[in-house]
């Protein structure tokens, strides 16, 4: 029996190839590997004395050759197969162990070079991965160093590479392969600079952690990350504290995160189940900004997410210690918070310094459906520009706050309504199926939860324009003096009208985002 080995990743090649040559099992190799075995007191022989053709172009090409492939895809149970090999003087190759070039690595350098990375495309490897698995009923592939212990025990007590553990092998080696080709196909587009949605979609991600459980207990539930450097992405986070995050924790503390970026002062998110509940920013203090988010809402924060785009400090940690959250994420902590949060055991604390990083504009947002998927760029706009539409302009104070509140309701579930005053998110209406409920909803909380007047001089944002003048009758009564929304309706002429009536100033983005 002979097996062929060539691997860049050479964790635990050696102590391998020795119990399989003292299995009987002869060694072939090739390159880096074979020069690695021999200093290691293994007896393999070089892949160009089983060829009889050198290795040229600089390796390029070394195990293109049909006395390897042909070894490796004959079918041991076919006569005429094994007849061939006997008269073209060829031996079967039964154990095939490659991994592949470091294209991942490459590209993961700062400032790689495209030629360096071209150059990291492996065409042997994946050719040899292919045809082992290919053959699978007869040889057996291994491209992860972590299966040789379990070949290994069955070689030692059945003689043999069991048929399920083949299949297994065979299997993780076209997952490999296809994710290989996948960052090789990402990389290129990237490097294009191509913004249109590819006609053949290939993606590739790593899993990074399992989940007790999915959305619910009942759902299997994992993590996967991009391969690359995935700045400011919750999958490269480093857990300080806790209990590990769940499916749910994952999905709601990724919207926190999104919307944390459209911020650059001192900004805190508090979200729960995957909408914002509380926002607040302030120019100059983190403390001043999670007092805000705090306040919005009390009640809805209990259990949920906390996201802060400044160094928390001693006094907002022992604050946030008070209440029961379940996710903290900051770019740094200083030592007293840290010792602060540490106290709550089960509390999870995350650090992030690039957490303000926002994504690359053409990364694509995707939607499982039955039988495919959905797939559109990132919403990564805000507004280009807007118009005032009314009579009367809105005052510094009020823009100021219009555009504040824009930028959380672009993150509140369709149809989605968001009341801000004094960089403060005061209400909050997600997910209704009419504005008006949105709408009325957004004002009862505000009031409920803050106070009866804090509506007054507040300002109303919406993610998608008004069809009738109906929300703008009731921010009218709640004492709303400006409304921010997308514009676009054929009636808007009649919320126009209403706002001139009651003096309310009223902006159009021209840029709608719903989000589903």
């Amino acid at each position: 029996m002979k097996a062929l080995i060539s691997v860049f990743d050479k964790t635990g090649i050696v102590e391998f190839a020795k119990e399989l040559e003292n299995l009987g099992i002869e060694i072939i190799s090739t390159g880096g590997t074979y020069k690695k075995l021999k200093e290691e007191g293994v007896q393999a022989i070089e892949i160009s004395e089983l060829t009889g053709f050198p290795e040229c172009l600089d390796g390029r090409v070394k195990t293109l050759h049909p006395k390897v492939h042909a070894g490796i895809l004959a079918m041991r149970d076919n006569k005429e197969h094994m007849k061939q090999l006997k008269d073209l003087d060829v031996d079967t190759i039964d154990f095939v162990i490659v991994n592949l070039y470091p294209f991942k690595q490459t590209i993961s350098k700062e400032n790689v070079k495209r030629e360096e990375a071209v150059e990291n495309i492996d065409i042997g490897g994946p050719t040899m991965l292919r045809s082992a698995a290919k053959n699978y009923q007869d040889v057996t592939v291994i491209t992860d160093p972590n299966d040789y212990a379990k070949v290994l025990s069955e070689l030692k007590e059945e003689g043999k590479v069991s048929l399920d553990t083949k299949f297994y092998l065979m299997n993780k080696v076209f997952e490999h392969t296809a994710s290989y080709d996948a960052m090789i196909c990402k990389y290129l587009k990237d490097e294009r600079k191509d913004e249109t949605l590819p006609q053949e979609l290939t993606l590739t991600y790593e899993k990074v952690q399992e989940m007790r459980y999915g959305e619910n207990p009942h759902q299997i539930g994992a993590l996967y990350k991009e391969v690359g450097k995935c700045e400011g992405s919750l999958t490269i986070a480093k857990q300080l504290n806790g209990k590990e995050l769940s499916f749910n924790n994952i999905n709601d503390t990724n919207g926190a995160l999104e919307l944390l970026k459209e911020f650059e002062e001192p900004t805190v998110v508090a979200c729960k189940h995957g909408n914002p509940c509380g926002v607040g920013s302030d120019s100059e203090s983190i403390y001043k900004a999670w007092q805000k988010a705090f306040n919005a809402d009390k009640t809805s924060i209990f259990g949920g997410i906390v996201v802060a785009n400044k160094e928390i400090t001693q006094d907002v940690a022992k604050e946030m210690s008070e209440i029961f959250l379940e996710v903290i994420v900051a770019p740094s902590y200083d030592e007293k918070a840290l010792e602060i949060l540490k106290t709550k055991k089960n509390l999870r604390v995350l650090v992030l310094p690039s957490i303000t990083v926002k994504q690359p504009e053409n990364s694509y947002d995707i939607k499982k459906i039955n039988g495919g998927i959905i797939l559109q760029t990132i919403d990564s706009k805000l507004l280009d520009e807007y118009e005032v539409v009314t009579d009367r302009k809105p005052t510094e104070k009020e823009l100021e706050d219009m555009l504040f509140t824009w930028k959380i309701v672009k993150y509140v579930k369709s149809n989605g309504i968001a009341l801000g005053k004094d960089k403060q998110s005061i209400g909050i209406g997600p997910g209704q199926v009419n504005r008006i409920w949105a709408t009325t909803q957004s004002i009862e909380h505000a009031e409920e939860l803050i106070g009866k007047d804090v509506t007054k001089g507040a300002v109303l944002a919406s993610d998608a324009f008004f069809p009738f003048s109906d929300c703008v009758e009731a921010a009218h009564k709640a004492g709303i003096t400006a409304i921010i929304q997308p514009g676009g309706s054929i009636k808007d002429k009649d919320s126009i009208e209403k706002c001139n009536e009651y003096g309310i100033s009223m902006i159009f983005t021209k840029m709608r985002h719903f989000r589903h």
